[in-house]
């Protein structure tokens, strides 16, 4: 490629001459990202093809710059350009090169680098930069492994991490136009979040999705580009039937619990390749894994596992769908949420309880050594039967794990139960979803609901 090539597509995407694109804004991601820029480590943001990283990317330039940084100084670049023609590290050296003589001042520039993992190579490269302080560096990718493993290893103790999900449901009201201002502003819209709510489980929260009419089209184009791009291409998978089998599996059978051999026995399938491609899809951010609660890790990794989607929508667009089960869904929405609110924090971890006598926990919640909570999800809880099962098993897991208050999350239900000296709260779905946002916001320093 020539530099005259490489300074027009780097100009279409930069803020140099014109004004970009940035989307609706990301607080929380942004604040997050400026409590990292203070450090002198690299950056990688990572997280699933299409929940908004080039744009959160965008959105930290234009705050940068609106801080007093020339936009000269910022370069953005991204790999999935179908303009570059030329692949390898070379062509890493070869636009920061053009850059330098072309644009750039004489400060230190600033490098926010897109879909890095389609450069073969870029560790070292990135380490270089790094060392020899040539640039401050943020990069971004779609694949787990690649930017936290290998880029790891080479940047032991230099780099720091931030996931970006798909919308929470708060973001998902504002990419939607409903407003809400603390608590007062909950008053009188009930009927209007759960409509909303509603939306959120069905078609999920991608943001283009959210954006869009042709919102299952979009799901199924994107369930395309993470199967081709992310996993045959990327992995060299030749039975391609067999990876959708499984990704179908997995998106029809969320929160259940499975093994390798019962998969191997469903799908018809070798136990090695189940376990290759479910840890696929796990570096595609596709699907999580939840292990069972155990003070024995070797009992933890002999149970069970159950698994959950990154997106509802793409559940609904691509997996069977015998029945409305919107109690499934509600669950996958609440695991998705905890998951952001581990991101957040280190030491917490996520497990499901489950007894010998079957009774079950959805979530058990883990700061350090001590279990912080339990959540149960219950889409209905009017059948008396379902509303003592529910309890029962909460009381159980309460006792033995010597936790005071537990969650029990509904569709609309609104309670508190005692048991014996311990507290559970019941409380809707979306009224969970906003107050653990709120939460989260506080911690990040952004605007709260």
């Amino acid at each position: 490629m020539t530099k005259d090539e490489i300074i027009q597509i780097l100009d279409d995407w930069n803020f140099w001459s014109r004004d970009q694109k940035i989307g609706v804004a990301r607080p929380i991601y942004i604040s997050r990202l400026e409590s990292l820029f203070s450090s002198n480590q690299v950056i990688t943001i990572t997280g699933p093809r299409r929940a908004g990283k080039s744009f959160v990317m965008r959105q930290m330039i234009k705050r940068l710059i609106n801080n007093g940084h020339n936009s000269k100084d910022i370069m953005h670049v991204n790999f999935e350009d179908p303009r570059f023609t030329e692949s390898g590290v070379s062509l890493l050296g070869k636009i920061f090169e053009t850059y330098r003589e072309y644009v750039s001042s004489q400060n230190t520039p600033i490098l926010f680098i897109d879909e890095i993992q389609e450069i073969e190579g870029f560790e070292k490269w990135v380490r270089m930069m790094h060392e020899l302080s040539k640039a401050k560096i943020i990069i971004s990718g779609s694949n787990a492994l690649l930017l936290s493993q290998e880029l790891g290893t080479l940047l032991t103790g230099r780099h720091l991490d931030m996931l970006v999900f798909p919308l929470s449901f708060g973001e998902f009201l504002s990419f939607n136009n409903i407003a809400l201002t603390g608590k007062l502003g909950l008053i009188g819209r009930e009927s209007e979040i759960k409509g909303a709510l509603r939306k959120y489980i069905e078609y999920g929260s991608f943001p283009e999705v959210v954006l869009s009419e042709q919102k299952k089209e979009i799901l199924l184009s994107y369930f395309e580009d993470v199967i081709t791009k992310d996993l045959l291409r990327r992995f060299k998978i030749k039975k391609g039937q067999d990876l959708r089998s499984i990704v179908k599996y997995y998106l029809s059978n969320i929160s259940a619990p499975s093994t390798y051999k019962s998969i191997e026995r469903s799908l018809d399938m070798s136990i090695t390749s189940v376990k290759s491609y479910t840890g696929y899809l796990e570096q595609a951010y596709l699907v999580f894994s939840l292990k069972r609660f155990s003070f024995k890790v070797k009992e933890q990794e002999k149970s069970p596992r159950k698994i959950y989607a990154i997106d509802t929508g793409l559940c609904n667009a691509v997996g069977f769908r015998f029945s409305e089960n919107y109690g499934r869904l509600a669950e996958n929405v609440v695991f998705i949420a905890l998951k952001r609110k581990l991101n957040l924090n280190s030491n917490m971890e996520l497990f499901y309880w489950k007894d010998i006598h079957h009774s079950e926990v959805d979530f058990v919640i883990k700061d350090g050594l001590k279990v912080m909570n339990l959540i149960q999800v219950c889409w209905n809880m009017q059948d008396e039967k379902t509303r003592n099962r529910e309890l029962r098993s909460l009381q159980k897991a309460m006792k033995e794990l010597d936790v005071a208050t537990a969650i029990i999350i509904t569709e609309g239900a609104e309670d508190e139960e005692k048991l014996n000296g311990h507290t559970v709260k019941i409380v809707p779905l979306w009224k969970w979803l906003l107050s653990e946002e709120s939460l989260s916001a506080a911690k990040t320093g952004s605007i709260s609901l």
